[in-house]
């Protein structure tokens, strides 16, 4: 363990509830550090964490994990197969998992789960259905200590390689824990600082107050320290209304993104500082297919506008938030500007209420279509929660195709990870070609470090979270 304490600095300071499911990389770094889960990501695969070793039968429904012996929680609990059952029981709630107002994210997937501890060091989960991607939930499904199941949010206590020692309004501060059990951590202490101004998170790093700033703006430098670009897996996109108006007919939805031009998009709307998406799956998501051309095809997407009777023009209907993405309103106008061209005019409605906003969406009570983002890096959660019309998750609206419901179901029951990922890749292949949404770009994001020594190696992981587990050797701050 080094003697260096580090500060992050980033858009907002954050301790979220761990069984809750959120996508916030700004929640998600704190979490990773205070608490561990049975597995972890990498690019390769799933390593094990509290769990050493795991067995898969009945396509994908049951699951039979192994947990590390010796492991205790920050307080001093034993962590065994009863307190691991009992977060997942927890997290199987349905007024947990809540995100953006969207409550039981996870109970979508646990409901009518049979979790047991048949003895200290073994935890058997047998879903109600095949769930062959169960571990992509399960590496944010973190183990909190039993005696703040009650209220994490108050009593943050795991078994990861920090310990929470301070939270208030100003910071998050967490002592290393010398005794996790993939051995005592880099830094002695790490302080999490919220700051919504990306030039002011910039000067803290170039002034030492800070070791890493976190959404950096594009192109941004900070004295000496090192930076690095990373794609986002958040897709920005267009929700679409497919069960009333005019985007309920599969051409005009194909018409759409057809005639965007994504790369002037990305320049005009982000200065480059994104990757054009050529359907629901971005570059890092399992079953990613590169688009066959890219556009854009005015004149297919005319032929397809005339061929659904809009020969003559037509007017989408868009709900628009002024946050949330930060830079909708900027899109939204850049994308009218370009569907012009192919005699399409839009309505906007613009909302600023970005709460009030998620539960209209929620309700299915936009018009033709809205902004909005999908940022699971899980390609089944995508395909789950956003496109089958049998789950009608939160952001479903109305979207139904038999062949890829077929494929989700087929990439549930293939445990085969290499298998599983050629599935989705012909679902994404499908949804191409029968676009749920209006897809735009992936955000491409900067991180500032201030290393001891610069390690050009080093890259964000691929959910866009700081893992500061895997952080280089920085310079302290203060």
């Amino acid at each position: 363990m080094s003697a260096v304490p580090i500060t992050i600095v980033q858009p907002k300071l954050i301790l979220e509830d761990p069984h809750n499911c959120t996508d916030m990389g700004d929640a998600l770094t704190v979490l990773d550090a205070i608490y561990d889960g049975f597995v972890r990501r990498t690019d390769a695969g799933y390593v094990p964490s509290l769990a050493t070793s795991w067995q898969v039968a009945e396509e994908g429904r049951l699951w039979t994990f192994q947990l590390r012996e010796g492991v205790r929680f920050h307080n001093g609990e034993v962590f065994d197969a009863h307190a691991a059952a009992a977060c997942l029981k927890r997290m199987a709630r349905p007024d947990m998992g809540v995100t953006l107002g969207a409550p039981g994210v996870y109970a979508q997937y646990l409901k009518g789960a049979d979790i047991t501890a048949p003895d200290d060091g073994t935890v058997v989960v047998r879903l109600a259905e095949p769930m062959s991607d169960f571990l992509d939930l399960l590496v944010y499904g973190y183990m909190a200590a039993p005696a703040a199941l009650e209220d994490p949010r108050a009593n943050p206590i795991g078994t990861g390689p920090y310990k929470v020692v301070r939270v208030d309004a100003e910071a998050i501060v967490a002592e290393a824990n010398g005794d996790h059990f993939d051995g005592p951590p880099r830094f002695s202490s790490i302080t999490w600082r919220g700051e919504s101004d990306p030039a002011a998170r910039a000067e803290a790093l170039a002034s030492g107050k800070a070791s890493v700033a976190n959404r950096l703006a594009n192109g941004a430098t900070a004295g000496s320290a090192h930076m690095v670009d990373y794609l986002s897996p958040t897709k920005v996109i267009y929700l679409f209304n497919t069960v009333t108006g005019p985007l309920a007919d599969s051409r005009v939805r194909r018409a759409l993104n057809l005639a965007l031009d994504r790369d002037q998009l990305v320049e005009r709307v982000r200065g480059g500082a994104g990757s054009p998406l050529y359907g629901p799956l971005s570059p890092v998501h399992p079953g990613y297919r590169p688009p066959e051309t890219t556009g854009p095809d005015h004149e297919g997407a005319m032929a397809l506008l005339a061929e659904a009777g809009h020969g003559g023009g037509l007017t989408i209907k868009v709900d628009c938030p002024t946050s949330l993405p930060d830079e909708a309103v900027a899109l939204t106008e850049e994308v009218g500007r370009q569907l012009g061209a192919v005699g399409v005019t839009l309505d906007v409605r613009h909302i600023e209420d970005r709460e009030a906003y998620a539960h209209m969406v929620r309700r299915s009570e936009i018009r033709d279509m809205c902004v909005f983002d999908s940022s699971p890096l899980s390609t089944y959660r995508v395909l789950h929660e956003k496109i089958d019309s049998r789950s009608k998750g939160s952001w479903w609206l109305g979207y139904q195709n038999t062949e890829v419901e077929a494929l989700i179901d087929e990439a549930a029951r293939t445990v085969d990870r290499a298998a599983r990922h050629d599935v989705f890749a012909r679902c994404h292949k499908v949804l191409v070609e029968d676009p749920p949404w209006l897809t735009c770009y992936c955000e491409v994001r900067r991180i500032g470090l201030a290393m001891s020594t610069v390690d050009p190696a080093w890259t964000m992981r691929a959910d866009g979270v700081i893992d500061v587990r895997a952080l280089p050797a920085l310079a302290p701050s203060g």
